[in-house]
């Protein structure tokens, strides 16, 4: 089955300085219909005024990961880390037992644009941790972070993958999955392109949720695409 989340119907929130479009309940949107899927509680499409930013602020027992589509994130946080992260990279706080950080467009005349993901950790009160990478798209389905942090990937605190997803117009790409996997959640985060789920059409900004499906075509129909894939357990 797919579920299709249009853009437009996602939550919305304008503070002048921060245009941000909510995929599930947060802050002053609420619906309870939207409150995550598995351990997946955020998704929040961010766009920043230059020269502007979120002030120290703090976060405990979440899994919070940034991938930034346009511009470049300066992050500062309570555990000495100053960091720059520009387009394309990932970026995955662990916050654990606690951390304050603040994170601003590096820019005073160019716009941010980027997604701000949280996901629950299996285990509360872990140490808290920072990861940043930039990844060759080694196949059209990347994985980018992992519950183990093989091969070089980001590890989170949770039995979720995330994969980054990229074709070129009229590729295509097959996820098959075995009868281990097929109570599995799966969601697609489409950034740009127009993109074909099964016979379900994508355009930038949806979203699907995915389940019991033992395979999944994901075809190009216009531009490059690119998304983000998520592939979380059942049981969180």
């Amino acid at each position: 089955m797919i579920t299709l989340r249009k853009a437009q119907d996602r939550g919305q929130a304008d503070l002048g300085w921060l245009k941000s479009q909510h995929t599930f309940s947060f802050s002053s949107y609420y619906d309870p219909e939207h409150m995550g899927i598995s351990s997946l509680r955020v998704i929040n499409d961010d766009r920043v005024a230059p020269g502007a930013g979120f002030d120290t602020h703090g976060h405990k027992d979440m899994e919070i990961i940034s991938y930034v589509i346009s511009g470049t994130i300066a992050h500062k946080d309570s555990f000495g880390n100053i960091k720059t992260l520009p387009a394309g990279e990932f970026q995955l706080m662990s916050a654990g037992k606690g951390i304050y950080h603040s994170e601003f467009n590096a820019s005073n005349t160019e716009p941010l644009h980027f997604l701000q993901i949280w996901i629950r950790p299996d285990t509360l009160g872990i140490d808290a941790g920072y990861q940043q990478k930039a990844f060759e798209q080694s196949s059209p389905l990347t994985a980018v972070v992992t519950p183990n942090g093989v091969n070089g990937t980001l590890k989170v605190q949770q039995d979720a993958t995330l994969y980054r997803l990229m074709l070129s117009e009229g590729e295509k790409v097959t996820m098959d999955r075995s009868a281990a996997q097929a109570d599995r959640h799966l969601y697609v985060q489409l950034i740009e392109g127009t993109l074909d789920i099964n016979g379900t059409t994508l355009t930038a900004g949806d979203g699907a949720h995915l389940t019991q499906l033992a395979s999944i075509d994901f075809t190009a129909i216009s531009g490059q695409v690119t998304a983000l894939v998520f592939d979380l357990s059942a049981k969180a």
